[in-house]
């Protein structure tokens, strides 16, 4: 067999084999076509779905994040200085992120608000009235030099005038409530790295450090540590004077006059002492508040000796005697040639405004100390009148007297 038949009859088993039916496979893809080729298209739709679902949620996600992290931002710190000194970070709606009591006044100042958590998330001005209103309380704001000051760090400077001037009114209001008569310093400052750096360093708030600063710029040989332990009324003084040297401090004041009227030992013996930087002589006025009345001294500021009061005055006002003290009254003296005692200073204030004992009621006496010289404080009513007596202890001289009408 040739090799040419040879093929012929390979190629025609070939054909008998897979036969040429074109037409036939082509008609039934065409059948199979209305049925594959919609499963088709909606695969796509539901990928298209799906990717267009997750876009949206990236931008949510992205949206949330961003308003999360504006709505945690802070925008501005503001301080609060009196002694006691605390910090609050607020964000771009004025709300509290964080409130910071700076030293340990500041932390009794906050104890009734959870240690400043309670104020996170208020609105900055009720959190700056809450934080007034118990240093008023606390008797921080109570004399007539008393100040506290607000300071307002931000980079924008247009917000800090805005919140300086927000902040202003809202703690003149709790002062004029409250009757008190402390002033009330304002400050804005920028942020600045070295100045908290100082102000953590001493436990203070940029503003106290940024007003230690202006002091030292007057006098440059003070020590910045120990101007920082100085409360902002006694800063404010010294700087209205001239910064000539470095006060005592208001502890140190207590201190000396309590050693002059020799009342150290005693626990029951409390001071208020108010710094009268500003005055010349610069002192420290000290009100001991005793079992026997209220004595008043005044100590030099800067170098702690005593300029007037009473001097020993256990000496002076010795252990009580029940049988001159007045019902309701504070225990009175022996009754020495120095002291009249509590019921011939009654006597006397009665007899001068010719009321008897019996018609006289709301009766108050209390020993005090005036410049130096002890005086019997006599108040009482009768009628519709007010008696007021001020009686030298030691000669029971009249030394003024008022009566007026009863309110």
């Amino acid at each position: 067999m040739t090799n040419e038949k040879m093929e012929q009859r390979l190629a025609a088993a070939v054909e008998k084999t897979a036969p040429n039916d074109a037409n036939g496979v082509l008609s039934r893809c065409e059948e199979r076509k209305g049925t594959v080729i919609p499963m088709t298209t909606k695969k796509t739709t539901k990928r298209r779905w799906t990717s267009l679902i997750a876009a949206c949620l990236a931008v949510m996600l992205l949206g949330g994040g961003l308003f999360y992290q504006r709505a945690n931002a802070v925008a501005s710190v503001v301080s609060l200085d009196v002694n006691p000194s605390i910090e609050l970070k607020v964000n771009r709606s004025e709300k509290v992120l964080v409130c910071t009591p700076l030293n340990e006044d500041a932390k009794a100042i906050l104890a009734d608000m959870g240690n400043g958590a309670d104020l996170k998330g208020a609105k900055l001005d009720v959190a700056v009235n809450a934080i007034v209103g118990s240093l008023v309380r606390n008797g921080y704001l109570d004399s007539i030099s008393s100040a506290i000051m607000i300071s307002v760090e931000d980079k924008d400077t247009a917000r800090a005038e805005k919140l300086q001037r927000e902040l202003t009114s809202t703690v003149d209001g709790v002062l004029q409530t409250s009757e008190s008569r402390a002033s009330v310093l304002t400050q804005t400052l920028t942020q600045d790295a070295g100045l908290t750096q100082q102000a953590r360093e001493n436990s203070i708030s940029t503003g106290k450090a940024a007003l230690v600063n202006r002091v030292l710029t007057i006098n440059p040989s003070l020590k910045f540590d120990v101007l920082a332990k100085l409360s902002v009324e006694e800063l404010k003084d010294l700087a209205e004077a001239g910064a000539p040297a470095m006060p005592i401090g208001k502890d140190a004041a207590a201190y000396a006059a309590e050693q002059y009227a020799g009342t150290t030992a005693l626990d029951s013996v409390t001071a208020e002492v108010d710094p009268e930087l500003d005055e010349s002589p610069a002192h420290y006025e000290v009100e001991l508040q005793t079992a026997w009345g209220e004595f008043e001294y005044l100590v030099d500021a800067y170098t702690g000796k005593v300029l007037s009061g009473q001097k020993d005055l256990l000496a002076a006002v010795s252990a009580s005697n029940e049988t001159t003290k007045p019902s309701g009254q504070k225990p009175a003296p022996s009754g020495t040639v120095q002291d009249i005692g509590y019921t011939k200073a009654k006597s006397i204030a009665l007899n001068h405004a010719g009321v008897s004992e019996s018609k006289a009621y709301d009766m108050d006496i209390e020993l005090d100390d005036e410049d130096g010289t002890l005086v019997y404080e006599v108040e009482f009513k009768s009628g519709n009148m007010e008696y007021d007596y001020e009686i030298d202890a030691a000669s029971g001289t009249i030394l003024k007297h008022e009566a007026e009408l009863d309110d």
